[in-house]
């Protein structure tokens, strides 16, 4: 059995690979078996989660990937998250490999991102803001060049620092970027809006999204973490990742609760828009907000896609 560690994992996921692997999935939703994933409380004082997620395809692939969540690790400079992810034959259950689940989860977010903004976003993105600047923020841009031409990449953080570094590395990449001082203005500015945190409190209000922008709110995944205000996801159109969302993401369920959310509020999941279900978008004005909380689907798919180019780099090696 082989592990592939984080480097090996982030040089053999190529970002148009990942999203076409995904919008292939995604398009033929009973391709894979995907159980509810589970959710452990680990210790209310650090507020942190377990999650184990498990699916697989007949035939193919099983996998599981156990994740946890230390919000608070970003206090001493560590990822909030820590995962490795196990694949194996579907055929006879034998592992082949374990791969560094955190950067498998960054970039499969990441490229689900991108994957639902194909189909929401507007034509042209003159300015794309990133709130948020770990990990699965600084995957972001790599996966909507897949999709979209974006002119400006913005950051805000509330570490500026954090921002700074990552437009520095933005920047390395050849892209255009800079840091957002002021959020609400950036909020204001953009025509894409990526929320990657952790919150617990608003980041994105609807007074200040500007008729026809797209707003993924990516990062948060319990029903503690809030990342935009109700006020936003009871007016935009609507679109979940995965009906899970309902249950799972503070976004939705906070509204649900309040009664001023339906269920059948909801325009569409990822499956509708690749399937083409749902068009996606359907005028320049229209404000869409994409609400994802994650999938062990995009995990199996990202893992399959790691291991088949490690499988063909170790050949080239071999045959040379």
């Amino acid at each position: 059995m082989q592990f592939i560690d984080a480097a090996t994992v982030r040089s053999l996921l190529e970002p148009t690979a990942l999203v076409e692997g995904l919008r292939a999935a995604f398009a033929e939703p009973g391709s894979a078996v995907v159980p509810e994933r589970a959710h452990h409380r680990i210790d209310d004082d650090l507020d942190a989660t377990l999650l184990v997620m498990p699916a697989w395809q007949r035939g193919r692939w099983l996998g599981v990937k156990v994740v946890g969540h230390f919000p608070h690790n970003r206090e001493q400079g560590l990822p909030g998250l820590y995962g490795s992810y196990l694949l194996g034959s579907a055929s006879t259950g034998q592992p082949v490999a374990v791969l560094d689940g955190t950067e498998l989860t960054r970039w499969r977010t990441a490229a689900a991102s991108a994957l639902a903004a194909d189909s929401l976003a507007p034509r042209e993105v003159r300015e794309h803001l990133l709130i948020g600047a770990g990990n699965v923020a600084a995957a972001v841009p790599a996966c909507y060049a897949t999709v979209r031409e974006v002119g400006l990449t913005r950051v805000w953080s509330r570490t500026p620092a954090g921002a700074a570094d990552l437009v520095d590395r933005l920047r390395a990449d050849g892209l255009d970027a800079e840091v957002a001082t002021d959020l609400r203005e950036g909020v204001r500015r953009a025509d894409v809006i990526t929320a990657a945190t952790s919150a617990t409190s608003p980041l994105v209000l609807a007074e200040d999204v500007t008729p026809g922008t797209h707003v993924d709110l990516i990062g948060a995944f319990t029903p503690a973490m809030v990342e935009a205000d109700p006020a936003l996801v009871t007016t935009a159109s609507l679109f979940v990742d995965v009906p899970e969302a309902l249950h799972e993401a503070g976004d939705l369920t906070g509204p649900l609760r309040d009664g001023t959310l339906q269920q059948s509020d909801v325009r569409a999941t990822l499956a509708d828009l690749c399937t083409g279900a749902h068009p996606g978008r359907e005028s320049t004005e229209e404000v869409t907000v994409f609400k994802s909380v994650g999938t062990a689907l995009e995990d199996l798919v990202a893992a399959g896609l790691v291991w088949d180019a490690h499988r063909a780099a170790v050949r080239g090696e071999t045959d040379e």
